[in-house]
């Protein structure tokens, strides 16, 4: 006899197969459309060509603002991160420790950093200090969250052997903890800081200052030739810091 009928994976792949034709009906995706999108997008293109880097200055300004926002709000999530992550370890603190601190970073991780941008642009005004704020937040929850993680994974053995010789807490943490998730904590925080390299120009469309608004701006004047600048600009600024921080890992990895 042959292996039984899976009746209810059937019935979930025909589900998902006639929403899935009911979202194209929907949003009205159809070919005709698909093909003058393609006749729009040649056009936009050739509007970008040749790149316009005669105004290098208010090009080079606006990267040098991202570059800070992100560097200021990784060293900020980072400091923040790390005594949250402690807290919401659950093998090292009691639950009533544990659910506060995993709700702050969860409540950091449900929106994303634009709309996060938004909120800080009406609270303190447009500028850098939004776009600093609100990928601090970001980086709290995504960095908290990895944090803790590697903490519950570390040997337990290593943390008792420190307890036994009577050592407090922060001596615990220090030789017990640290060494076996120094070399990850590392790799998650040099990742965070590129993923705010990313993340500083798109909180400037808001507002939120960076290379951002200057590639905002350039959209709504139409100058298309300056947008293809910055935005050659800003995938070079994210390779250099791809670069980087490959070069930190290898550094404090050897």
């Amino acid at each position: 006899m042959g292996a039984p009928v899976n009746w209810p994976a059937r019935i979930a792949w025909l589900v998902f197969a006639l929403y899935f034709a009911y979202a194209l009906s929907h949003l009205q995706l159809t070919p005709a459309r698909f093909i003058a999108g393609l006749d729009f997008g040649y056009k936009f293109l050739a509007k970008l060509f040749p790149p316009d880097f005669q105004r290098w200055e208010l090009l080079l300004k606006g990267l040098k603002e991202s570059l800070e926002i992100a560097i200021l709000a990784s060293v900020l999530g980072l400091i923040i991160s790390l005594p949250v992550s402690l807290l919401a370890a659950r093998n090292l603190m009691p639950a009533w420790v544990t659910w506060p601190a995993r709700m702050l970073m969860v409540v950091c991780r449900s929106f994303h950093p634009v709309i996060i941008a938004i909120l800080f642009v009406k609270a303190v005004g447009f500028g850098a200090l939004a776009g600093i704020l609100a990928l601090t937040v970001a980086s709290l929850g995504f960095l908290g969250k990895l944090f803790t993680e590697a903490i519950e994974e570390i040997s337990l053995k290593q943390v008792e052997a420190v307890r036994a010789t009577g050592a407090p807490f922060m001596s615990v943490i220090a030789f017990g903890v640290a060494p076996q998730v120094f070399s990850r904590f590392i790799g998650f925080a040099s990742y965070e800081l590129d993923s705010n390299l990313r993340n500083s120009t798109m909180v400037g469309i808001v507002g939120a200052g960076g290379i951002g608004g200057t590639l905002f701006a350039a959209f709504q004047r139409f100058d298309y030739d300056f947008v293809c600048a910055i935005i050659l600009s800003i995938i070079g600024m994210i390779i250099v810091g791809e670069v980087l921080t490959h070069v930190v890992k290898k550094v404090f990895r050897a």
